[in-house]
């Protein structure tokens, strides 16, 4: 069986370099693999992705070659191809895929080095401009958090150009806010809300729309994707495989995302994690329904909703987000105005029992809100 070789993925060159040669038949690599763990994969394989997502669960994701050049070529043809900035962490798929692009379009992706910020952002988005062509298109990958940092420091001129600059900045990992959105198009910034995981090669729906070698349907509420972008299943766990990774009547392959949604005329419609529900007095509440009405609201658009027990009605929702940002009303009248507008947008039983203020949210390497951790946080004494 082909050999498994862990690579740092802080140092991006190194890792475009390994990721090469794995697309091209080379020794697969391993991101964020861990010492003991098995060191070799199937044929085909050319890339692990290790992994626990927001919900703590552990998993190591096989991508084939195949699925990587497919997730990357098929978003070519949908926003076209050009030069990349990456402004992730490689070591996710969002991350990862921008090395792809730019390795199959014979490019050399600049990187964001060091913390993120609208300045660094903004550095980096001009080198690429001087380094590339007058007619070179430039795309990014964001999360929603980085998109928020950089349109609160739009008023700067070279902040605002380099937002600009880009024929599409991707922006996926997490629902994107309503406000953030508006704010963005306000300003012409060109955004594609992105949907996928690491088992779809990253992003492959572009605001609403499978890319065109990408299925969605919906099985009992819940969205599977089919297309020649999926993972190969889990590493050294076939039952997680076999589960999550299903064959339909005519032998087509689908990827169970765990995800509530729906597809109508075309358009996929996310709703929430199948597993994000609590029950608050008897009655089913999506924490994700909660969280999208929530971060509507101004001030709360980086907020983050998680359930914890309750003694009067078993589970109950509380809102986190950071001081800044939430305190443009007292603290009570924020939260009545947030009881009301999830009272409007989905009923009296879903309202939130509390809002908790913090210095920042926590957050993943990828930059997704560490919802583990702020569970555990808010579910500790008051």
């Amino acid at each position: 069986m082909p050999e498994l070789i862990p690579v740092a993925s802080d140092d991006a060159v190194v890792l475009r370099d390994a990721l090469a040669r794995a697309l091209d038949g080379g020794p697969a690599i391993g991101l964020g693999m861990l010492g003991g763990e098995s060191t070799t994969v199937s044929e085909g394989v050319a890339v692990v992705i290790a992994t626990s997502g927001s919900t703590g669960v552990p998993k190591r994701v096989m991508l084939s070659a195949e699925a990587l050049r497919a997730g990357a070529e098929a978003t070519a043809a949908r926003v076209g191809a050009g030069r990349w900035l990456l402004a992730l962490p490689a070591s996710y798929v969002a991350g990862l895929q921008v090395l792809t692009r730019s390795i199959l379009s014979g490019t050399e992706p600049n990187v964001l080095s060091g913390k993120f910020s609208p300045l660094a952002f903004a550095e980096a988005t001009l080198s690429l401009v001087r380094e590339g062509g007058a007619d070179d298109a430039l795309f990014t990958s964001l999360v929603p958090a980085q998109l928020s940092t950089l349109l609160d420091a739009a008023d700067e001129t070279a902040v605002r150009a380099s937002l600009t600059a880009y024929s599409a900045i991707l922006v996926g990992g997490q629902a994107l806010p309503e406000p953030i959105r508006e704010r963005a198009a306000e300003l012409g910034v060109r955004i594609v809300r992105t949907y996928g995981s690491s088992e779809t090669s990253g992003g492959c729906v572009y605001n609403g729309i499978p890319l065109d070698t990408a299925a969605v349907r919906t099985v009992d509420g819940e969205l599977q994707i089919a297309g020649p972008m999926l993972a190969d299943g889990y590493l050294g766990d076939p039952e997680r495989t076999d589960r999550i990774f299903v064959r339909d009547a005519h032998g087509i392959r689908w990827y169970r995302t765990g995800d509530l949604g729906i597809v109508e005329d075309g358009v996929v419609r996310v709703h929430g994690r199948a597993d994000n529900v609590i029950v608050s007095g008897g009655i089913n509440v999506s924490l994700d329904r909660v969280e999208r009405v929530v971060r509507n609201i101004p001030g709360l658009a980086g907020a983050v909703v998680v359930g914890i027990e309750d003694p009067r009605w078993g589970e109950a929702s509380v809102i986190v987000a950071a001081r800044g940002e939430a305190l443009r009303r007292t603290e009570a009248e924020q939260l009545e105005h947030a009881r009301q507008a999830v009272a409007d947008g989905i009923g009296k039983h879903a309202r939130p029992a509390r809002l908790i203020l913090v210095d920042e949210i926590p957050t993943l390497a990828s930059g997704k809100p560490d919802r583990e951790t702020i569970r555990r946080a808010v579910a500790g004494p008051r």
